[in-house]
């Protein structure tokens, strides 16, 4: 597990890059998917994000979460002040404050 830094740009050069993986599947606790990130511009730091979630936690809780939280530092603060301007850090702050548990599929390219 990484010690997250400050920086999100840093924090992403201490996880794994997403070559070959196609996308990632958030899913509740009922099976449905309430989110997909896909592997394209924009939205690959919240996949590499995830999939390093996904391999150090079998679920996104709330530990998980707030460690998911911490890795995207300085984004974190923004989304709480503007909720609904990043979906995949609003899907962990919900999580820390309550809501149920997240499961990730990942999809290989």
């Amino acid at each position: 597990m990484i010690q997250p830094t400050t920086s999100f740009k840093g924090n992403l050069q201490l996880l794994p890059p997403v070559d070959g993986l196609a996308r990632i599947d958030i899913i509740d606790a009922s099976g449905i998917v309430v989110a997909s990130i896909e592997n394209q511009p924009g939205k690959q730091g919240s996949l590499v994000v995830y999939r390093y979630l996904a391999e150090t936690f079998e679920i996104i809780d709330a530990d998980a979460a707030a460690h998911g939280l911490a890795v995207f530092a300085e984004h974190t603060a923004d989304a709480k002040n503007r909720p609904g301007a990043h979906p995949n850090i609003d899907h962990l702050l919900a999580i820390v404050g309550g809501s149920d548990p997240l499961h990730i599929r990942l999809f290989e390219a």
